[in-house]
């Protein structure tokens, strides 16, 4: 009996010691979860307040009360309460953990996305072409090596010199005015090596004629470099998003996922103004080949505002400020890579395709890789998505007829591109699946970059909850929000690129009026100026109504002025051309023909300061004497006292001669001078 008492006492110590383990383990877990909650809970700034200091209060409050009950009960053998309450505590603890784990992925993929620092990674890189043999920088030899002489360029010039210096090169070093002179040199053969920024596939390749860069040239060493840029766009800390605001999205190309901290081309832009008071919002896609003055380039020369990417997106956002006056809060910067995976994640986005068109695929490559997309409303997956985004033209030498017959532009494809933006916004509220959410996060993690502190991001969600109260499943966000559309008006022109690349170049030069007028719109939007009221209003009822585009039906003068061929011109009319522009003008040889000039035709005079005139040979102006002659058909020399006029095509009389019934010029008579017989006093009949 006393055996069966021991192990039954022995039993029961057991159990009690299971009881203390998994309540001390209960506890542990319970404290650990609901801590971590509340601590990620506690990083949400903006999101529901109230709610969350009274959510974590009450939380604190629950296990406290669990935790005295789970002592009670443990001390009063009350095993199967206990193991009620056990259960409980592990439940609201590791619900507590998951909750808080998605939170926190959540948090780290915005602040990861949010880059406030500044700071931009410069990477340069030895080029050569593809047919070069060697592969290594050791290896080189003693051949020249091409770099730009432009002492402030980190990518182009600082980094190159600390690569010489690093590798002990003593290489002769020739300077280049430009990145293209550069490159041309090197496809000609005349250097083998030249130091470009590791992009330069990616700023160089949409130019024509170096469409195939990749592919004729390869890299053989890159250094990398994080420096402050010096053109960033400081966050506009502390401002409040409750309040109307700018955003500048800015599609970038990049052959690999991945853009923290780079620099690509500007392919596509749009700028955003939203008022969180009325939710309205303005939308302009702003034309990659506008030609307007760049904020970084030495005397904000104008070129096409893609190239102000090249310098980073501070540069590009004071370029656009400039442009339009108005203030940029805030950029997210997009790669087209992981455009394709946000869509796929999705499910894909529903559009109304206008036309059948086809398009490289996200890597840049036709052939068995191009994109084809059908004429239809249809879902797109991310790679006929991007396409569809990118296309601005078609392409009859890639694509087959059926798909090439269509006429594009810039502007559609802006339109295109607004499509998109807002079938995404779409897709994102009816996202119930956890999978997907993971999906976004990663890829939004890796492929987006923005300006915005992460409490700023964080305080979207009050915007998005006003959106979403006033939306259903079956009405569009669009629907909800006042978006006016905006539209950059212009004209064509081919502009040589004189002192940058030297390229004559396709341009889009934008109206002053259009710019005007669109940028009024986004200051009456943004509060900033009143509101303009439509007294009247008419409409009718057979036609269905179409919002007004502000800015697309304005043009006006065209102040563009590009310097002409003055080649078999006078050197005076060159140089009066010159004087009246402001140009300053140097002569080679004689008077004359222009035989040639220093600044080519087709420059814009605001970059040309001074030009270099070399003439000779005989003004066309000065006519050769010929002997004039008495008519057209005439070959007889004018008699004496006569003149071959060119405007009555005959010869005349001298002043004081007129002509006798023989045609000869004879002397007007006058009062005091005799007449003149012959040998008798009478006169001779007429």
């Amino acid at each position: 009996m006393g055996k069966r008492t021991q192990r039954m006492e022995e039993k029961r110590r057991k159990k009690h010691r299971l009881s203390l383990f998994l309540m001390v383990l209960s506890i542990f877990v319970l404290i650990g979860g609901a801590g971590y909650l509340i601590y990620t809970v506690s990083l949400l700034n903006n999101i529901e307040n109230n709610l969350r200091l009274i959510g974590s209060i009450i939380l604190i409050f629950v296990c406290l009360i669990l935790f005295i009950l789970s002592i009670k009960t443990y001390k009063k053998h009350k095993n199967v309460k206990l193991a009620f309450i056990i259960i409980l505590m592990l439940l609201i603890g590791l619900g507590g953990a998951f909750v808080g784990y998605n939170i926190d992925k959540v948090y780290s993929t915005l602040d990861d996305v949010s880059d406030t620092s500044g700071y931009k990674t410069y990477s340069s890189s030895l080029v050569t072409l593809s047919t070069n043999d060697v592969s290594s920088i050791s290896k080189i030899g003693d051949a020249a090596i091409g770099m730009i002489n432009d002492e402030s360029s980190v990518d182009g010039y600082q980094i190159p010199n600390e690569i010489m210096d690093e590798e002990s090169l003593s290489n002769e070093i020739k300077e280049y005015g430009n990145y293209i002179e550069m490159i041309d040199s090197l496809y000609k053969g005349d250097i083998k090596y030249i130091f470009l920024p590791t992009n330069y596939s990616v700023m160089f390749g949409s130019m024509e004629g170096y469409e195939n860069i990749k592919d004729k040239t390869k890299v053989i060493y890159t250094k990398k470099k994080k420096l402050k840029d010096k053109e960033s766009a400081v966050s506009s800390k502390g401002k409040s998003i409750d309040s109307p605001f700018t955003v500048l999205l800015m599609g970038v190309d990049s052959e690999t996922e991945g853009i923290k901290g780079s620099s690509f081309n500007g392919d596509s832009l749009m700028l955003i103004t939203f008022n969180p008071k009325t939710l309205g919002a303005t939308i302009l896609s702003i034309p990659r080949d506008s030609y307007v003055p760049i904020a970084c380039f030495t005397n904000k020369k104008k070129n096409k505002i893609t190239h102000a990417a090249w310098q980073g997106e501070g540069c590009m956002i004071k370029t656009i400020q400039n442009l339009l006056d108005v203030n940029i809060d805030y950029y997210v910067k997009i790669n087209f890579k992981g455009a394709v995976s946000l869509v796929d994640a999705l499910g894909g986005v529903e559009i109304d395709v206008p036309y059948s068109l086809c398009e490289q695929n996200s890597d840049r490559k036709w052939g068995n890789s191009t994109v084809y997309i059908s004429k239809g409303l249809q879902t797109l997956d991310g790679e006929q998505a991007l396409a569809y985004s990118r296309n601005r033209h078609a392409n009859p030498n890639m694509c087959p007829k059926e798909w090439a017959n269509y006429t594009s532009n810039d502007f559609i494809r802006g339109q295109h591109q607004q499509e998109v933006v807002t079938a995404l916004l779409n897709k994102f509220k009816s996202i119930k699946n956890l999978n997907t959410v993971y999906k976004l996060l990663d890829t939004i993690s890796n492929n987006m970059v923005t300006n915005m502190s992460t409490d700023q991001i964080l305080s979207l969600y009050n915007v998005f909850k006003d959106i979403a109260s006033k939306t259903d499943k079956d009405t569009e966000i669009a629907d909800v929000l006042g978006i006016q559309r905006l539209y950059l008006n212009g004209y064509s022109a081919m502009i040589v690129d004189y002192g940058g690349s030297n390229l004559n170049l396709y341009n889009y030069v934008l109206y002053d009026e259009s710019v005007k007028a669109v940028s009024n719109a986004m200051k009456e939007n943004l509060g900033l100026k009143p509101t303009k009221v439509i007294k009247s209003f008419s409409f009718d009822v057979n036609t269905p109504y179409e919002k007004e585009v502000i800015g697309k039906n304005l043009s006006g003068k065209k102040s563009l002025t590009l310097v002409p061929s003055f080649v078999g011109q006078t050197l005076s009319y060159a140089q009066s051309w010159c004087s009246s522009h402001g140009i300053s003008v140097s002569v080679n040889g004689g008077n004359g023909y222009v035989l040639s000039q220093s600044v080519p035709a087709g420059a814009n005079v605001e970059d040309v300061r001074s030009i270099t005139l070399t003439a000779g040979g005989v003004n066309k102006n000065t006519e050769k004497k010929e002997t004039p002659k008495k008519n057209e058909d005439d070959a007889k020399e004018c008699g004496k006292n006569a003149t071959y006029s060119s405007s009555s095509k005959k010869c005349v009389c001298d002043s004081g001669y007129k002509e006798d019934s023989s045609g000869n010029c004879e002397a007007e008579k006058t009062d005091s001078e005799p007449i003149e017989t012959g040998s008798d006093t009478s006169l001779e009949t007429p």
